[in-house]
């Protein structure tokens, strides 16, 4: 995630997922022009997870997710009207406004990476340590090497059922070092 993203790239950012993904809530693609239009009020906007734990957040949905159409958080104050946030926007641009944006995101794309940022109002409890994270590594990198040694295994007996000799010597070869690598 990076820590600082540059007004064009937000910029850019918007206009690709404005063209890609269409909104549940036509006000959605008003106020995201709309920031597009204004530099100032981009400059303090932040793209990230977990938006309604921020002090001032939207929090918007392509017509794909599942999430909720539109919130906006202002405070204690949480509502579905987006002309609120919209006035609020016009008459507030020097306060950060933090978005997240509800969108099919397996895998991330880039260009929503690109401008994806730390949720500094994020409880601790609800972040990811170091230490888990390369945990969760490790994990998936065990998992992906049984795969592998396990769609080995069958392509080896697919070969022997196949009596194709020339593949068996080469996939027992392979075989052999993934077993010197094991050592």
């Amino acid at each position: 995630m990076t820590a600082s993203v540059s007004v064009g790239e937000k910029k850019e950012f918007v206009r690709w997922f404005l063209k890609k993904y269409q909104m549940k809530r036509r006000e959605c693609v008003w106020i995201l022009n709309y920031l597009i239009s204004h530099e100032t009020l981009l400059n303090n906007v932040h793209f990230v997870e977990e938006a309604h734990y921020c002090p001032r957040a939207m929090i918007m949905s392509v017509t794909t997710s599942s999430g909720i159409p539109f919130r906006f958080y202002k405070g204690s104050i949480m509502t579905a009207d987006a002309e609120k946030s919209f006035h609020d926007l016009r008459l507030h641009p020097e306060e950060d406004m933090y978005i997240q944006l509800n969108f099919q995101m397996m895998p991330p794309s880039p260009e929503y990476l690109a401008v994806l940022e730390e949720n500094p109002y994020m409880p601790k409890y609800l972040q990811i340590s170091e230490k888990d994270k390369l945990i969760a590594e490790d994990i998936v990198s065990e998992s992906l090497y049984s795969f592998q040694v396990e769609q080995l295994k069958k392509q080896i007996d697919q070969a022997i059922d196949d009596n194709n000799k020339e593949k068996f010597m080469e996939l027992s070869s392979l075989w052999k070092q993934i077993q010197q690598k094991e050592v």
